[in-house]
């Protein structure tokens, strides 16, 4: 069989020499003809970038027969541009230090980082405001959790749709169309008078915003590689926690100032037209372009599922990732209320504001983030040196020092302000150690083809396992609690293994009913103290930390997989650009 008629398959490299950069296998094949070998690629020198710390997505991490880690690592550094010479366009095109970096790839990530923190603001403006939503329309801890579910299910749902068409079409359009829907849905949904109205155009701001984090993060990518990657992508996912704690601030203010809740969800629509026309202006890369992969072509949608299937570092980092989205979404949007509730409680707060809480919790996300995440980066370049598999370890090492520390938060909340605040803190900077490091997994163990595909089959796991229920899930059991408190006043403060029975039931019974029952969840809320509604909440937001600790479980056996995975998407990756450009030279 002619070399033209067969099909590209993920062969092994001669070496595991390549998998610092892909595109040294192509001038070493070159043999003779060029005179480089791999020990051209060596001369490559690595200049010590500066700003954010790396996390070595695209280190190299098994050594060649001959060498060993240490050894291939040093023997491997790239050059100031972390391409091959003698690849014409690479050595421009892929910066790995940011002297280096062009205006077109600055202007590029920084309209991604732009939008990205409007998402996030968009996402989380309603927590800041939630009691007056709840207080208009009149309805529950369920129904008002069910906003955020109604969200984050449309976004899943959409998420593998808009990663499809990611890997096929043009990135910068798809993602402009998507902030253009979200932001118009979030406009119209302002002017909602009726719950359920509302209640639909806050799912259709889910299906917008699913068309731009699925591929946002593949064509910074498919910009950079090494040490930029990461610290593109830890500028990148600042914008989650710094968007969250703006969206808290943003939306409590905005609503104080205008003495109307809805006018919080018309500030992001207006930035939105802004972000809409930028993205037009950005240039779409050739997919796998940074790791000197060219003329790729994707493989069938059922072929990128298996491959995913069988990828065991994307399935469990996941996993743990799905216990992240958990916590971060039921703390994101019970946190400020439950926060109120429990500083209320305190002599002299009787006075407390809403507004103060909302702006004090959104402070404390903006900082935890703006450490968190270079803290995870900075975590991961200092243990890689000596330790492949420190990536997933770190993420675990955050998941289970966060739960108890936000465990005490719940605990002292209504009797220790500073106590409270400073657990907060350490907690949601713990938990943000996670963001950058998940993303490099994904994209350093998944071939360029199916990056898009890959983040999102995440989304769709994480937001449906995660927090498209945990905000839903936290208020039917708070609600539950509340009852049985409000029925059985002797129980406050106590819950007896009799009464946990009882609220099991009852909290059984309110999920199970919420297909039918959205209708009478809307009506008048029972008319429970500031102290059962506080310890509803409290006992509810105890689940967060079990699901820390398991979230810690799926990161550490992660960490049993993450160097034969990463070299399998490597020289796959590789093999396929080689085996493609084989037969357009051919035919």
């Amino acid at each position: 069989m002619s070399l033209k008629h067969q099909k590209p398959s993920y062969q092994p490299l001669p070496t595991a020499a390549a998998m610092d950069n892909p595109a040294m296998v192509e001038s070493s094949s070159s043999g003779s003809s060029n005179g480089s070998s791999r020990e051209d690629v060596a001369n490559q020198a690595n200049l010590s970038p500066i700003g954010l710390p790396q996390t070595y997505s695209s280190q190299q991490l098994m050594p060649s027969d001959s060498d060993s880690m240490e050894e291939e690592r040093q023997r491997l550094r790239p050059n100031q541009y972390g391409g091959d010479p003698n690849i014409p366009g690479l050595q421009s095109a892929v910066p790995t230090r940011f002297a280096a970096v062009g205006r077109s790839q600055w202007f590029t990530v920084t309209v991604l980082c732009f939008v990205n923190l409007i998402n996030y603001m968009d996402r989380f403006t309603i927590a800041g405001v939630l009691p007056d939503v709840s207080k208009d329309f009149n309805i529950g801890n369920d129904s008002a959790g069910l906003l955020q579910t109604v969200f984050v299910i449309s976004y899943m749902v959409c998420a593998p749709i808009f990663g499809y068409l990611g890997d096929r079409y043009s990135r910068p359009w798809i993602m402009a169309v998507g902030v253009g829907l979200w932001s118009t849905t979030t406009l119209l949904g302002s002017y909602m008078q009726h719950f359920g109205w509302f209640i639909t155009f806050r799912a259709l701001v889910g299906i917008g915003e699913a068309s731009y984090s699925t591929i946002a993060p593949t064509i910074i990518s498919d910009l950079f590689i090494h040490d930029m990657r990461s610290r593109m992508l830890a500028l990148f996912y600042f914008a989650i926690p710094v968007g969250s704690g703006l969206g808290y601030i943003v939306g409590s203010k905005t609503a104080h100032l205008a003495n109307n809740w809805r006018w919080a969800l018309r500030v992001t629509p207006i930035l939105g037209v802004v972000a809409v026309l930028l993205i037009m202006l950005i240039k779409d890369p050739e997919r796998g372009q940074s790791e000197g992969s060219h003329h790729l072509e994707a493989t069938t949608y059922k072929q990128d599922i298996k491959a995913l299937l069988k990828n065991r570092s994307f399935m469990l980092s996941t996993g743990g990732f799905t216990c992240v989205a958990f916590v971060a979404g039921a703390l994101a949007w019970w946190g400020p209320s439950f926060i109120y509730l429990g500083l209320k409680m305190q002599p002299g707060n009787e006075n407390l504001v809403q507004d103060d809480v909302a702006f004090n919790f959104g402070l404390i996300t903006m900082v935890a983030g703006l450490l968190g995440v270079p803290l995870g980066s900075f975590l991961s370049t200092f243990m890689i040196k000596r330790y492949p598999t420190a990536d997933p370890v770190i993420c675990a090492f955050g998941l289970l020092l966060s739960a108890p520390l936000l465990t005490g938060a719940v605990l002292l909340v209504n009797s220790s302000t500073a106590a409270t605040y400073s657990l907060i803190f350490f907690g949601q900077l713990a938990l943000n150690l996670n963001w950058a490091i998940v993303a490099d997994i994904l994209l350093y163990v998944v071939v360029p083809t199916r990056r898009s595909t890959a983040e999102a089959f995440q989304i769709l796991i994480s937001h449906a396992l995660g927090d498209a229920g945990s905000p839903y899930l936290v208020g039917a059991i708070s609600e539950a609690i509340m009852k049985h408190l409000h029925k059985n006043p002797s129980d406050s403060g106590l819950m007896e293994m009799q009464s946990m029975s009882q609220v099991a039931e009852n909290a059984t019974a309110v999920i199970s009913t919420t297909a039918t029952g959205i209708i009478d969840s809307m009506k008048a809320a029972a008319d429970y103290t500031d102290a059962e509604k506080f310890e509803g909440l409290q006992y509810a937001l105890f689940s967060t930390s079990f699901v820390e600790v398991l979230g810690g479980i799926f990161f550490m056996i992660t960490a049993c997989f993450i160097i034969k995975d990463k070299f399998e998407a490597s020289r796959g990756s590789q093999e396929a650009s080689t085996a493609q450009q084989q037969q357009r030279a051919i035919a």
